[in-house]
């Protein structure tokens, strides 16, 4: 999580639960919605600074973790795994929060974690190889730039390996089941951009570049690919001056093979109103993307061009929702 973004929205969410202009700003199509779904779609989110595993649109029971601040789970492609990251050192600029990433079962036992919290380590997923390896972005030592990092299930803190070097910029979005991670990037010799990256172990990565009309004019973020690796969706933030609210949620179409971003569609805040939209996520089946906005979690369903409201409880505080054995 970029610092800069991460720390707008704590401002906007520290106007306290259900802020009133947030309320307004979501718009006449969110108003008088109620909250149901499908049935099956379970869902991993935060809430409060906890975490659940839930059907989307029932009322929560017992969070999975307590006493601490979890942020931002990914569920595992096998399905029976969490990775999330716990907050150990408190900061008002986000960069500097020091957190230490984590593994759960999907059913709340297992707990472990696999780096020492001396880092600032976050937005954790998984890989969709078959290997269910680990995947994160760990700041610099004083510097703004990231590296993307690998652990493993049942790991010790140290055990971890740098996928990419030091003296650059890169930020994993999400895996491919060929091995590859889409990531934003400046890699050596290029300029700023969106590449499918191939790790190596024994030397650099290889970058292949993303083709994308929008990045000529903004910044993609969030970056989650569809279970068949067809389809992707982030958010999109128009210009190069960082800010969290005001975001669209866009879905797109993917092709892996020819390095391409196309056929772009807004579903979520095309008119750029000042609340926090983010996190779209897709759902086990890919019939659905949940995300969430000021304070609460929807469901888009594409196929019709629906939305309704999906969280329950009106005065909690919920974020970072995540489809079951789908990996951002």
């Amino acid at each position: 999580m970029p610092a800069d973004r991460a720390a707008l929205a704590s401002r906007f969410l520290s106007m306290g639960p259900s802020p009133l202009p947030a309320l307004l700003l979501l718009g006449a199509a969110f108003l008088g919605t109620s909250a149901h779904c499908e049935e099956g779609h379970r869902a991993s989110y935060y809430k409060d600074g906890q975490l659940h595993v839930n059907v989307l649109g029932t009322p929560e029971e017992e969070p999975l973790t307590t006493g601490h601040w979890d942020f931002k789970p990914s569920w595992s492609k096998t399905g029976d795994k969490l990775v999330f990251f716990r907050r150990l050192v408190n900061d008002k600029e986000v960069s500097n929060w020091k957190t230490a990433i984590c593994i759960i079962n999907a059913n709340g036992t297992g707990f472990h974690q696999i780096t020492d919290g001396t880092h600032t380590d976050f937005n954790q997923t998984w890989s969709r190889d078959g290997t269910n390896t680990p995947i994160w972005n760990r700041r610099h030592p004083g510097r703004k730039g990231y590296q993307v990092m690998a652990g493993r299930i049942g790991g010790k803190p140290g055990d971890e390996i740098a996928l990419t070097g030091k003296n650059y910029h890169a930020w994993a979005f999400t895996c491919l089941t060929d091995g590859r991670i889409l990531v934003g990037a400046t890699p050596p010799k290029q300029k700023r951009g969106y590449f499918l990256m191939t790790p190596n172990t024994d030397g650099e990565p290889k970058y292949e570049r993303i083709q994308c009309e929008l990045d000529k004019e903004g910044v993609l973020a969030r970056v989650t690919l569809s279970v068949d690796e067809s389809k992707v969706s982030f958010e999109y933030q128009r210009g190069f001056k960082h800010s969290v609210p005001g975001r669209t949620l866009y879905l797109a179409d993917f092709d892996a093979e020819s390095l391409k971003m196309s056929n772009f569609k807004p579903f979520a805040n095309e008119e750029g109103a000042l609340v926090w939209f983010a996190y779209p996520r897709w759902t086990r089946d890919q019939s659905a993307i949940v995300y969430h906005a000021g304070r609460r979690l929807f469901l888009y369903t594409p196929a019709d061009g629906s939305t309704v409201q999906v969280s329950t409880d009106g005065n909690a505080d919920y974020r970072y929702p995540h489809g079951e054995a789908t990996p951002k």
